[in-house]
């Protein structure tokens, strides 16, 4: 099998409604979905990535409506974020229905939901008469897909069909939001920043760790390129790394072998947008270590710092 690549949404809407799997763009990174009703199809989705079942999916659904399709119950705040951030980056994990397979959710009783704010993926979702599971579309643990060539270029024979939106707009995974003896908890840092958040619903707890993740994108060790990656003050960093090393910095060039700079303005959304594609870079090319400094801890410069930090964990 090889992938072909297009934006022919009915033809996408076919093979999901064959249970078959597709990758499709939002505004975060590109998903590999299937039909989160169809545990066969889901099975294919794990295949393909080479994901273990205890990481849980997050299902995409196309309204607020739609949510009660797989919820239970939907608490006041939830419904207040919904309908500030959504369609858009923020995942909120959710007591679920029956009706969604235990393997979506990795055998827990929580299902994480988000609305994505990408024109072709909503047409794809409301043409289907079932919401959509779909992890980031690229072999698990490795760096998330911005581009439908992306996935081309690491599930290109695994899957039939690449749903081509263009490059992402926000570029890292949504924020992920729980509820924990009934305080709201963040999972993971993202395209929503928690200030923003906290405006809405006041004081979020800040994010824990579990042993086995209760959200996805919880694993201590992902988005990982190839090549190691090391984090903090870039000049000791390369005096410590005597090599042919890749810098990933903020807004000036470190004078690297090779380097990546995500934007010379200061614009951490600029920055956000650039990271998965300059450790995609760094990691293809001659370089034989990659550098980064820590990005402002506020807002989506956690999210950065988050992904850095899992793409350097050791594995």
């Amino acid at each position: 099998m090889t992938a072909t690549i297009g934006t022919d949404v009915s033809h996408a809407a076919r093979l999901l409604e064959q249970g078959q799997v597709v990758a499709i763009p939002t505004e975060t990174v590109y998903g590999l979905a299937a039909d989160a009703l169809n545990e066969a199809a889901v099975i294919k989705v794990f295949e393909a990535k080479q994901r273990p079942a205890f990481d849980p999916l997050i299902v995409h659904v196309h309204s607020i409506g739609q949510v009660h399709e797989v919820v239970r119950n939907v608490p006041p705040e939830a419904e207040a974020l919904m309908r500030h951030f959504w369609p858009g980056p923020l995942t909120l994990v959710l007591p679920k229905l029956p009706r969604i397979p235990d393997l979506v959710t990795s055998g827990l009783d929580t299902v994480g939901v988000r609305m994505p704010a990408h024109p072709l993926t909503l047409d794809l979702l409301r043409m289907l008469p079932f919401p959509l599971a779909a992890p980031s579309a690229n072999p698990f643990g490795y760096v998330s897909p911005t581009t439908a060539q992306h996935v081309m270029d690491q599930l290109g024979t695994r899957i039939p069909y690449i749903l081509d939106g263009g490059p992402c707009t926000v570029g890292v995974e949504s924020t992920i939001l729980g509820m924990e003896e009934g305080r709201w908890v963040l999972y993971r840092p993202g395209g929503v920043p928690l200030e923003a958040i906290e405006g809405v619903i006041g004081t979020v707890r800040p994010q824990v760790r579990h042993v086995l993740p209760v959200a996805p994108g919880m694993l201590e060790s992902h988005y990982a390129p190839r090549k190691p990656v090391h984090i903090g003050d870039i000049a000791q960093l390369m005096e410590a790394h005597p090599v042919r090393c890749g810098v990933i910095s903020f807004t000036h060039d470190h004078g690297a072998w090779r380097n990546e700079v995500l934007s010379p303005r200061g614009d951490l959304g600029e920055a956000a947008r650039k990271l998965f594609a300059a450790l995609r870079t760094l990691d293809a090319g001659d370089a034989e270590v990659i550098l980064a400094e820590v990005f402002p801890g506020e807002g989506l410069g956690r999210a950065i710092n988050d992904r850095l930090a899992r793409a350097a964990a050791k594995r």
